[in-house]
């Protein structure tokens, strides 16, 4: 036989064999790509169970927080009243769809328990002592050779009073819950300290308790914990969970999949593959006619190259002729592995450093504090921001405004110890991690001194100012995250006090929780009807006659009960959403100014208007035209600013107010003489009224300082021609008083205190006008 004969013949037998080969390997391949999606699927289950098991323990520790912030609750421990407990508890488990609630006192003995013995001592010491320990505990128990998922959390009035727990059965119910959520069969099984199942439920149909002996077996020797495998059977890819491993006891989840069900896919592709195969084996073998060997094999070692450096590997050359097409093709290769490296390298550096001043940035910030919280090495966080940096860089320009940052950056980066490392998180903020449990004054003296030094941007020197929060480990918390929160609030409260340095104090990040939760349900308690007006009377001095109403917004949230307007009227104004609570609560008075009328009774109502309501240019257009829409006249809504809302721009809330005076409207500055207004600004402000703050009428009688301010108000007022209000009046003999200084208005709890609209006509018609004992001003407007 010729030898191109017995080359092509040796050629197509190989070509026959590795087509057979691959198609074995790749049927191989699919068949454990089936397996390892099981494997996959039953991994994604187990994390799914943990997250419906966290989920199902946060429920129950709101539920349990709930419960302990009950004042009647806590009034029924202090005086030990058994069958309110008992009550109490009964309620808030059924509410919460807890299957066991518990209330211990200190030392642990049950004092009400919906499956204990009253009196009995804790039935579950081990979680009791981690509760003590940590401040509250959440795991997995057993009661009766049941699970119970468990929940134990303090209860404070303030001082620690007892131990409140609520428990849910790990039962059937949570195996068909994980079971239609992942499509997986989920099995729950409790195995005694004799080694002998007491529990089990399962979503399984085919999964028989007589079948449990002999799983727990398995589990406990470890075969289906570390990774998903096959039952001995062949039957199911198992994966199983550790619960509770606890004196003997032992709590499972099963988790499973049949391996007919993996492995349908893979029969019915088989023979499709077989096909597949055979068609390019006949193309193959007519291509390997026209194939040398001498041709395919530095080319099948070229691209064995190829995917190495895909996949990462280092090469140092390629086992191919360096003459010719493939020589070049592998010097190619080899180049564009270093290119690929270097590039690598560039992009992991940039990925992990700020581009303007080349410090660690965010990211390696939180991996630092990571390792040193895992190796328990106390340290500081000092989070440091430059203050009115954007009046630098409107001031110098943006090139300028990035060279102060970079010269920040080179200052921080060179600090001796205890310095550690600086970081920059964002925008003109740094931060410091300090090889400390917590900052020392005079180390933060010589800090602020080295980074406050003089930098002379085109000869104009400035010496940057700069605010710090700090927060110490462990004192503050041992979740990077949280550290990090907590230094930016320690920051902003910094900012707000107009403080240097401001250490976290511990309340803080409840207050900045609460306050991101109103922020968050503002919008919310618009549309959720959470928000209601009340009305406080006004009345004149000369008549006794009721002449005008204050609205005053109140805001009942569904969890936190009653808002103070002061607060989150604050925090409407930081966040942006003010102009929302104005606009809903100008549509509410005027819709309730018109209901009035249509019953008969012509009332007006002053509302109080904000900085951002003040500067915006729409008001007048938007108030005038819901007037319109509910038919009203002008001066039957009357507006209150404060002095502080008109000077943030004078020049632009005179043109508002002056539109809508035009129009009709009466003007009045609330809370007169807190603010700052010069009297300049006042006399060209388009006001009707000056209302002097209550702060004034506290102690009116008694303070001479007090009574010579509003005597000397009253008379500036007038003297400029405007009615004065006074805020505040408490009892009769300060609505005297004010009488005699010739006060024009009256507004207080002495009249009436606010009250909800449907009040408002009822207290009207038994409303009697007020006669005071003085003589009537002599005054006249």
């Amino acid at each position: 036989m010729r030898f191109r004969s017995r080359l092509l013949m040796m050629l197509l037998a190989v070509v026959v064999i590795s087509q057979v080969v691959t198609g074995g390997a790749f049927l191989r391949i699919i068949y454990q790509d089936a397996l390892a999606e099981g494997s996959h699927n039953l991994e994604v289950g187990t994390h799914l169970l943990k997250q419906v098991l966290d989920a199902q323990g946060s429920q129950l520790r709101n539920s349990v927080t709930i419960l302990t912030d009950d004042v009647g609750f806590k009034s029924a421990m202090a005086t030990q009243d058994i069958a309110t407990l008992n009550s109490v508890l009964a309620n808030h488990g059924d509410r919460a769809g807890a299957d066991m609630v518990i209330f211990a006192n200190l030392e642990g003995e049950l004092l009400a328990s919906s499956h204990h013995v009253e009196g009995s001592s804790m039935a579950f010491p081990e979680l009791f002592e981690q509760a003590q320990r940590d401040g509250d505990a959440v795991s997995v128990v057993i009661e009766n050779g049941q699970p119970f998922e468990f929940v134990l959390l303090p209860v404070r009035a303030p001082k620690l009073i007892g131990w409140v727990g609520m428990g849910l059965l790990i039962d059937a119910e949570l195996a068909e819950e994980v079971h239609a959520l992942t499509g997986l069969e989920i099995s729950f099984i409790h195995q005694d300290a004799s080694g002998n199942p007491t529990y089990f439920v399962s979503s399984h149909e085919n999964m028989q308790a007589a079948n449990m002996p002999r799983r727990i077996q398995e589990v406990t020797q470890g075969a289906y914990l570390r990774r998903s495998t096959l039952t001995p059977d062949n039957m199911y890819v198992t994966r199983a969970m550790t619960l509770l491993r606890n004196d003997g006891h032992h709590t499972y989840a099963l988790l499973q999949i049949s391996r007919d069900d993996l492995l349908s896919a893979y029969h019915d592709l088989q023979w499709q593959l077989l096909g597949i195969i055979a068609l390019i084996l006949l193309l193959t073998v007519a291509l390997a006619i026209w194939s040398a060997r001498s041709i395919s094999r530095p080319l099948m070692m070229l691209a064995e190259a190829a995917r190495c450096i895909g996949r990462g590997e280092r090469l140092n050359s390629i086992p191919v002729s360096s003459q010719g097409e493939t020589g070049i093709l592998a010097q190619t290769l080899l180049s564009m592995q270093d290119d690929i490296a270097l590039r690598e390298q560039v992009l992991l550096h940039q990925s992990r450093h700020d581009l303007l001043t080349d410090l660690p940035n965010r990211s390696c910030a939180q991996e630092a504090i990571t390792q040193l919280i895992a190796a328990d090495q106390p340290f500081t966080l000092i989070r440091l921001a430059i203050d009115d940096f954007r009046r630098i860089n409107d001031t110098f320009g943006y090139a300028l405004g990035d060279r102060v940052l970079l010269t920040l950056a080179q200052r921080l980066a060179a600090l001796p110890a205890p310095a550690r490392q600086a970081y920059r998180l964002a925008g003109d903020e740094f931060l410091l991690i300090v090889e400390c449990e917590a900052s020392d004054p005079n180390w933060l003296d010589s800090l602020f001194d080295a980074l406050s030094q003089s930098i002379d941007l085109h000869e104009s020197p400035i010496r940057p100012s700069l605010t710090a929060g700090e927060v110490n480990f462990p004192r503050h918390g041992i979740d990077p995250h949280l550290l990090l929160r907590r230094a930016d609030i320690a920051l902003g409260m910094a900012r707000r006090q107009h403080r240097r340095h401001q250490t976290y104090q511990e309340g803080q990040d409840e207050q900045h929780l609460r306050q991101l939760t109103l922020i968050r349900d503002l919008q919310e308690a618009v549309s959720g009807q959470q928000l209601w007006i009340a009305y406080q009377p006004k009345v004149d001095v000369r008549s006794g006659e009721v002449i005008q109403f204050e609205a005053l917004m109140r805001w009942q949230h569904p969890t936190l009960g009653f808002v103070p307007p002061d607060e989150f009227i604050s925090l409407a104004e930081r966040s942006g959403n003010i102009r929302i609570l104005s606009r809903w609560m100008i549509d509410t008075v005027c819709a309730q100014l018109h209901e009035w009328q249509r019953q008969g009774h012509h009332v007006s109502a002053a509302i109080n208007l904000s900085a951002a309501d003040v500067m915006d240019i729409d008001l007048p257009e938007r108030l005038l035209g819901t007037l319109n829409h509910y038919g009203l006249e002008p001066r039957q809504l009357g507006l209150e600013v404060t002095e502080s809302a008109v000077m943030q721009d004078a020049d632009l809330a005179i043109q508002s107010l002056e539109q809508l005076s035009q129009a009709g409207m009466l003007i009045a500055v609330d809370d007169f003489g807190t603010g700052y207004s010069s009297l300049a600004q006042l006399k060209r402000l388009p006001v009707h009224e000056l209302k002097i703050d209550k702060s004034f009428m506290l102690h009116l009688n008694t303070l001479e300082d007090d009574l010579t301010i509003v005597r000397s108000t009253i008379e500036l007022g007038h003297n400029l021609g405007l009615r004065l209000v006074a805020e505040g009046v408490k009892n009769q003999a300060n609505a005297i008083l004010l009488g005699q200084l010739g006060c024009d208005y009256l507004q207080g709890y002495w009249i009436a205190r606010p009250m909800p609209a449907y009040q408002v006509i009822a207290w009207l018609n038994d409303f009697q006008p007020l006669e005071l004992p003085f003589p009537k001003p002599l005054h006249t407007h």
